[in-house]
């Protein structure tokens, strides 16, 4: 029996998912979260917690900022990833940067019983159509290093970032974000110091490794 996290801001998912859960999946306790700041703070309370479900675009989520920074806080929690996205790369994404599986939000109650069971069981897991693909790539340690880098940014700070790689001038970036340029120039200057680069090609470079996503809370549009 173990006791879960759901993490997913859509109420009628998230209560399907449990529900699929309940009928293929022990459980002795559920507690649902619907931000990743509700998360965290679940976490801190459930310290016992043997498995959390996480989506990857919820309110306060940087695309993947909140699985990295996670995976560091947390290092022996089971983090299990619910998406709807089914692109490869993201899937390769979420497995190299620490979970412990990947399941569609389109995936049968039968298949996400036997996903969690191999998770807790210590297995990884993804979509057996995809295994192949996504279990035999290595995971390179200089973007596992560059991504717990980028786990020290703040949230602001990781929207700044995804910004510089799309081309945006400070001047745009402090539009958007409703911020001065001169904040927007103290931002860059961290995320330098703590990247451990000195210009914003650099920057970019780094960032394009890991191919970052948007921030969950921002759409972005060209200025």
């Amino acid at each position: 029996m173990a006791k879960l996290i759901v993490a997913d801001d859509h109420p009628l998912f998230r209560n399907a998912l449990i529900h699929a859960i309940s009928n293929t999946f022990v459980t002795k306790a559920t507690i649902e979260t619907d931000s990743f700041e509700a998360t965290c703070e679940a976490l801190q309370e459930h310290s016992d917690a043997d498995l959390l479900l996480l989506d990857l675009h919820m309110p306060g989520n940087c695309g993947f900022l909140g699985l990295i920074q996670l995976r560091k806080q947390y290092p022996v929690l089971p983090i299990v990833v619910i998406s709807a996205s089914d692109d490869l790369d993201v899937i390769k994404r979420v497995m190299a940067f620490g979970a412990s599986a990947f399941i569609p939000k389109s995936a049968h109650p039968a298949e996400i019983g036997k996903a969690l069971s191999a998770v807790i069981d210590g297995e990884l897991w993804v979509p057996p159509a995809i295994r192949s693909q996504v279990m035999t790539q290595q995971q390179h340690q200089p973007d596992l290093d560059l991504a717990s880098k980028v786990a020290e940014l703040t949230p602001q700070q990781y929207k700044v970032l995804f910004y510089l790689t799309e081309g945006w001038l400070n001047k745009q970036i402090a539009y958007d974000l409703h911020i001065s340029e001169a904040t927007v120039k103290a931002h860059i200057t961290a995320i330098f110091r703590k990247l451990g680069v000195t210009n914003r090609t650099q920057v970019v470079i780094q960032a394009q490794r890991l191919q970052l996503e948007a921030p969950a809370d921002k759409t972005l549009i060209a200025q």
